[in-house]
């Protein structure tokens, strides 16, 4: 058994991955695909709600979807309204997928390539539904790029910024004895409240989505990184 003093010998063998602003660019989709699914539901484009909306999809961006139109449409038949929505944005959001308006971020694919050479496992996951998951993998021709793909029905149903992918993919895997030689990155705030509630040792945020330098920061990234690009050798330094 590993004790506290040989940890820092052990190498960094599951990276998780988050996808949309972090491997995947999809040119705000997430907002356009959010405002169809709001009209259906009778929230007016340039409105006052749903500019409110708006901004709170924007703060709680890496959130599970389901999630945030909970939070949005809390009421009488909330629930109802939150399904109808969230059933919406995904048929829009997989309707742009399907446009061809969904591509990999620069060096992405090349640095899961990588760490996967290395002898790492690589974990992709989202705050997207299943269906909308596997539509963005076909689109990028992505299905067989890693050996598991999570979403948050995937780890019990609660999405980022809870704890639960992460430590799903440390169990499925089994590929480190030690959830601190996992590493985790994202572009959002609750990927790295995801990362640092689940106890893996490196939470790179990264400057290609939605938050900035100081967001990623005040929520508990170890790193920021420029893109996921440079995470091959941030690990590398890490285990020298």
């Amino acid at each position: 058994m590993t004790s506290p003093t040989d940890i820092t010998r052990d190498p960094y063998r599951l990276v998780v991955l988050d996808m949309a602003g972090t491997t995947v660019a999809d040119g705000g989709l997430v907002e356009q695909a959010f405002s169809a699914a709001a009209q259906r539901l009778g929230v007016r484009p340039g409105s006052d709600e749903h500019a409110r909306q708006l901004a709170y999809v924007r703060a709680t961006m890496g959130e599970s979807k389901i999630t945030v139109f909970r939070h949005l449409f809390a009421g009488e038949d909330g629930e109802e309204r939150a399904q109808q929505a969230n059933i919406a944005f995904e048929e829009a959001y997989g309707e742009l997928v399907d446009g061809g308006r969904i591509a990999p971020l620069p060096g992405a694919r090349e640095a899961i390539e990588r760490l996967a050479s290395e002898g790492r496992t690589v974990v992709l996951t989202t705050g997207f539904a299943r269906t909308t998951q596997d539509a963005i993998l076909a689109a990028l021709g992505w299905q067989d790029l890693v050996p598991l793909t999570l979403c948050p029905a995937d780890a019990g149903g609660r999405g980022r910024p809870f704890p639960d992918m992460v430590l799903a993919a440390f169990l499925r895997t089994a590929a480190v004895d030690d959830v601190r030689r996992t590493v985790v990155a994202g572009d959002t705030s609750y990927d790295m409240l995801s990362g640092i509630r689940s106890g893996a040792g490196i939470v790179a945020g990264v400057l290609t989505g939605a938050h900035d330098t100081d967001q990623l920061t005040r929520h508990g990234a170890t790193h920021v990184l420029g893109s996921v690009a440079e995470l091959p050798d941030l690990i590398a330094r890490a285990e020298a």
